[in-house]
């Protein structure tokens, strides 16, 4: 992997020291950086050359996790030796590099895009190995910014059937729980992913975090303890506060105190004590089963407290740095953006106009198709009237022929002398038989000439439609039409395939106000989108009622649901539980 190849580009960087050297084995979201280290590092040095080498400055919210002798789960402690710290002997050390705490708001606090990612790879796994409960259609929909995080944009012509099917996306609980195979599921997140159009990996990520942490268990660390009744509860402890659950309901917490309710925390043997901010409030005390656990939980109580007390302050010049840093870094991908939108535009209306012309040209050549075609059917007709015409004219030149031979046969008749009356009869029936002949000849003759004037004027007629086949011809030829398309085309081929340096430019300082305005409608356009999103889950929800397994849901399930259908979430649970005063709140408590 590259980073490993950076990590031990570190390593062997680093100028050698004196003494014995171990390896250590760390291991991230995303990847795992394997590299020797000094026997006598601290716990904070290790940390910062894992930070640094992951180019990571929000630290805050990160540690090194380790599993003890005994099984443990413990935390590298910043001031101590690595090897003086109660690590197994293995060769290398492992460590997990792991978020500790997390921010009340993601969209708020999380500043780097690598804090935000590594965050995201968390509480995706967490979700999907089911150490934090989703409801199966939140899951369709987180796994939906899941894929356009890891894929970008759906692309119908690359997107290959069965591609998410073997993807690890949803919690297993859910699968089992509803009669549908991979395909069926990844049908439905395929549907979800394509609404995520135009969507950065990193506010994909965004988007999901921001789903995931109105979860009842995102970003709290569950802890058995007992009250003085010896009654079996959960203390939950988070970046809010202190949260008590039933044994039985780690969704819903009954008593909540809020950090800025708690003055002090220690605990001796297996007693934990919790001073309260108000005077007259009595001590929050609680047993744990265990004495090793009780330095976690003050570890993590302190580290939440501090943070949440952090939060309320001005920001310090690091996190302002850091912040306009960012800002920076954002509004350059905003501009980025806008101008590769610009470009996306111009090449989509290139396109088109490519398209049009090609259209254009089709239609141009098949109209000079038609207009040849035409041109030679014309021709062929023309040839075959004037062939017709002539043989109609030397028709007609041979009847007039007989017609003048038939003449001059009754003109020798009648001058011949007819020696007897029978002769004479004769003779005379004979011409008016001559006489018969010669005027059906004339008619006959007449009838040609008029069908050989017809035949002209049908020629003409014919020559003329010809003539006009041509011009239009000609027409087409001196537009220069191929020429000037073959530019057209090629000249949008030529911005298709140039290298695009507008993404150079400046914004002009106009566009800024453009910019502020886009902002503020992507703020009205997110809490529409919140609306149809929880629309759309609805939907979705009604949609795999019919194919649930009613004996497969689980006491979580049915926790939720019932949280549900009294309207309760994550904030308004919250609200309720903290009502009161503190002494109310510990005499509760002590009650369960």
């Amino acid at each position: 992997m590259l980073m490993d190849a950076k990590m031990s580009l570190v390593g062997a960087n680093k100028p050698k020291k004196k003494g014995r050297t171990f390896n250590v084995q760390i291991q991230t979201m995303d990847a795992q950086l394997e590299f020797p280290v000094d026997s006598k590092i601290l716990g904070k040095e290790l940390f910062e050359l894992v930070c640094k080498t992951l180019g990571l400055r929000e630290t805050t919210y990160f540690d090194l996790q380790f599993l003890d002798t005994k099984g443990y789960v413990s935390w590298l402690k910043p001031e101590r030796k690595v090897l003086e710290q109660d690590i197994t002997k293995e060769t290398p050390v492992s460590f997990l590099f792991l978020s500790k705490f997390y921010p009340e708001d993601v969209s708020e606090e999380l500043i780097q895009a690598i804090t935000q990612h590594l965050f995201f790879l968390q509480v995706k796994q967490s979700i999907v190995n089911m150490d934090i409960y989703c409801p199966p259609e939140a899951s369709v929909l987180l796994a939906s910014y899941a894929v356009q995080a890891q894929y970008g944009d759906y692309d119908e012509s690359t997107y290959q059937q069965g591609m998410l099917a073997n993807e690890s996306l949803l919690p297993q609980r859910v699968i089992d729980q509803y009669q549908m195979t991979p395909e069926m599921w990844a049908e439905r997140i395929k549907v979800w992913y394509g609404d995520h159009q135009g969507m950065t990996r990193d506010e994909a990520e965004m988007e999901y975090l921001k789903i995931a942490q109105d979860l009842e268990m995102y970003g709290v660390n569950y802890f058995q303890i007992k009250n003085k009744k010896d009654t079996d509860l959960w203390l939950g402890v988070d970046s809010l506060g202190l949260n008590i659950y039933e044994a039985n309901n780690k969704l819903t917490p009954k008593i909540n105190f809020p950090w800025s309710d708690i003055k002090d925390i220690s605990f001796k043997d297996r007693k934990f004590i919790i001073k309260n901010a108000e005077k007259k409030s009595p001590d929050f005390v609680f047993l744990s089963p265990k004495i090793k656990l009780n330095k976690l939980i003050i570890e993590l109580c302190e580290g939440n407290h501090e943070l949440f007390m952090l939060r309320r302050k001005p920001d310090s010049m690091e996190v302002q740095q850091m912040k306009a840093a960012a800002k920076e870094e954002k509004q350059r991908r905003v501009n980025e953006r806008a101008k590769l939108d610009r470009e996306k535009k111009l090449r989509e209306e290139a396109q088109r106009e490519k398209e049009e012309l090609y259209r254009q040209v089709q239609q141009l050549q098949e109209e000079c198709a038609m207009a040849r075609e035409a041109l030679a059917r014309s021709e062929e007709t023309a040839d075959l009237l004037a062939e017709k015409c002539r043989l109609a004219e030397e028709e007609a030149m041979l009847l007039t022929q007989k017609a003048a031979e038939a003449e001059s046969e009754i003109r020798r008749i009648k001058i011949s002398a007819i020696k007897t009356e029978e002769e004479k009869n004769i003779m005379e029936q004979r011409a008016r038989d001559a006489e018969l002949i010669a005027a059906q000849i004339v008619e006959d003759s007449e009838k040609r000439k008029k069908e050989a004037e017809a035949l002209k004027e049908e020629l003409l007629r014919v020559r003329l439609a010809e003539k006009l086949a041509k011009d239009k011809l000609a027409e087409l030829a001196s537009r220069n039409t191929y020429s000037n398309l073959y530019v057209q085309y090629n000249g949008v081929t030529d911005l298709e395939n140039s290298e695009t340096t507008g993404l150079d430019d400046d914004i002009p300082l106009g566009d800024m106000d453009q910019l502020s305005l886009e902002m503020e409608r992507e703020r009205v356009e997110y809490l529409e989108k919140s609306k149809h999103v929880q629309t759309q889950l609805k939907e979705l929800k009604d949609e795999m009622e019919v194919l649930k397994l009613e004996e497969k849901q689980t006491t979580l399930d049915r926790l939720h649901e019932e949280n549900v259908q009294r309207g309760d979430n994550k904030k308004a649970t919250l609200q309720k539980i903290r009502s009161g005063t503190t002494q109310s709140r510990v005499a509760f408590f002590e009650e369960l």
